[in-house]
This record gives C-alpha cells, sequence and structure tokens, in this order.
C-alpha cells in the first residue's frame, strides 16, 4: 500500500537538510500531511587493526549537548559512491588508509520522517597517517579493543545508532573468519 506525493512544500533549505511538508493521498483516497527532512545520506566505517582494536572517534554532539563516542563516519557528497565516502571520512578523521573494505550493508536511520540513509564498511588493515579535519571539526580518536566497545554497546556506554549497529555487525563477520 503506497502514498501518492500531490504537492511538495520546502519548508526549509540548509547545508546539510531540507524540510518539506508534502501533501500525500492515502490508499484509503485521504489526503494526510508528512514532514519529511531530506538527507542526501551517510557512510560509517568500523576501522579494526591487526590486534582487533577499534578507532572510535570522540566528537561532541551539540543537540544533545555532549561528546559521543561514535565510529568515523560523515555524510555523502552530491552524487559520491558511498566507499569514496568512507575513504575519505575514515582518512580525515582518524588520519588512516585501509588495505580492505567489507561492504556491511546499510540501513535506514529514522525512516518515520528523514530520507537518510547510511552505509557501513569495516577497514582493516590500517596505515596511520595523520588525522586532517574539516573546518569547525573536533575530532579526538579513541582506540580499544573490540570486544570492549561491544560490551560499551550493551552497558549503553555507546549509544550511536550506526556505531551499535556498525560494531555488531563488524564483529559477526569477524566472528565468522571472513
Amino acid at each position: 500500500m503506497k502514498e501518492i506525493t500531490s504537492k511538495e512544500n520546502i519548508v526549509f533549505e540548509g547545508k546539510v537538510i531540507r524540510v518539506q511538508s508534502d501533501e500525500v493521498i492515502l490508499p484509503d483516497g485521504n489526503v494526510a500531511t508528512r514532514e519529511v527532512v531530506v538527507h542526501r545520506g551517510g557512510v560509517c566505517i568500523v576501522p579494526i587493526d591487526e590486534c582487533e582494536n577499534v578507532l572510535l572517534v570522540k566528537q561532541f554532539r551539540y543537540p544533545f549537548k555532549q561528546e559521543v563516542l561514535e565510529i568515523p563516519a560523515g555524510k555523502r557528497e552530491l552524487d559520491e559512491e558511498p566507499f569514496e565516502t568512507a575513504r575519505r571520512e575514515l582518512s580525515e578523521e582518524t588520519g588512516c588508509v585501509a588495505e580492505k573494505y567489507d561492504d556491511l550493508g546499510s540501513f535506514l536511520v529514522t525512516p518515520g520522517y528523514c530520507t537518510e540513509k547510511f552505509y557501513i564498511f569495516l577497514a582493516r588493515g590500517l596505515t596511520y597517517y595523520q588525522q586532517h579535519l574539516d573546518d569547525g571539526e573536533f575530532v579526538s580518536v579513541v582506540k580499544m579493543k573490540l570486544d570492549d566497545a561491544i560490551a560499551k554497546v550493551y552497558s549503553n556506554e555507546i549509544n550511536d545508532c550506526k556505531t551499535v549497529v556498525g560494531l555488531l555487525l563488524a564483529k559477526k563477520l569477524l566472528d565468522e573468519g571472513k
């Protein structure tokens, strides 16, 4: 059962998002309003070194007024392929380049009101260089054992959804020996 867009109304156009208040025709013929945040999506990377350490980043997240421990991630540039975003963001945020990437899939962040979709990659065979953050970006790298990061997921010390999903998918793949 599908809803058909009959009218799009842009409420706000920013650098990262667009907010719309659209009119839709419901399957029963009635009309309703759908508020939508349009976002081009992003990529997250689970970088694992040869000792099964994961590189996480800690950064202040303004909406929650606190530092959050996360896997490296970033938004896709216009027409940028997810793999290219992954390589770029890993290098920018951690200063690392990876020899091997595994595609762990994708997930819809908040499908009830947002078009944002995240692609997840496992990065292995890391070579360390130097961070080169974007202007206004302040990120510190935190290295810990993957199992310790998973324990922080279960204790709710790590509660960022892309990080939770990424760590659990990476752990599953690694445990399967792939």
